[in-house]
């Protein structure tokens, strides 16, 4: 009797060490387990921060009566995504804006944060209405010290322009000049003149003549670009 007794604690302890055997294998993580799945993100090294790129302007700078992705700010977006930099462009132009308005309206625009690259494209609607051209300078300085202020390290580029003819030549000739006087006071970058190869040529504009068509913007995106390159 002790022997059967034996036997059947025996054979109870054996099958109680598989069984603990057992669930400790199963507990055991693996190597699949281990190793992340395709699944899991992996964050690139060395990523930088998105910088922005403010186009501030007229209806130049909105593309007036075209599809915002003809617009010349646009077509320099897709330019810096197929090159791989991390610019982000943002268009506050404005059609029938005015230095004064400009100066009104720039501290709303960069109220959260002021860009990293400041395009300012402004005056043109000075020009055509003949207004007083030491205001508009002044109006012009004002907006780009606000930027300043807002963010010390701001790059400037200044976009110039040019006066019809018909406002006369002293008029004209002190107009161009504001532009290039405003860069040089400020560091900034000069376009010499935003419509080059454009101004005044029918099949680039729109029947208004004065704003140009999906062809034009893409002359004006070059202008801009050839500047705005070495900024960058």
């Amino acid at each position: 009797m002790k022997i059967i007794i034996n036997h059947f604690s025996f054979l109870c302890l054996v099958l109680l060490l598989a069984a603990c055997g057992g669930e400790d294998k199963t507990n055991t993580p693996t190597t699949a387990a281990k190793s992340p799945t395709k699944e899991t993100p992996t964050q690139p090294k060395n990523q930088t921060a998105v910088q922005s790129i403010l186009f501030f302007g007229n209806s130049l700078t909105a593309a007036y009566n075209l599809d915002i992705d003809d617009g010349f700010v646009s077509i320099i977006q897709r330019r810096m995504d197929s090159l791989g930099l991390n610019y982000k462009a943002i268009n506050a132009g404005l059609s029938g804006e005015t230095s004064a308005g400009g100066k009104s309206r720039i501290d709303w625009i960069i109220d959260r944060k002021a860009p990293d690259i400041f395009v300012l494209e402004l005056g043109a609607n000075d020009g055509l209405r003949g207004l007083n051209l030491a205001a508009t300078k002044e109006n012009l300085q004002a907006i780009i010290d606000k930027v300043v202020a807002k963010n010390p390290k701001v790059k400037l580029v200044i976009a110039g322009m040019e006066a019809p003819p018909n406002m006369g030549k002293a008029f004209t000739t002190e107009f161009r000049s504001i532009f290039p006087a405003l860069a040089k006071k400020n560091d900034a970058a000069l376009i010499p003149f935003l419509l080059e190869d454009v101004g005044g040529i029918p099949a680039l504009n729109l029947p208004d003549g004065i704003h140009p068509n999906v062809e034009g913007q893409k002359i004006v995106a070059e202008n801009v670009w050839k500047v705005l390159k070495e900024v960058l």
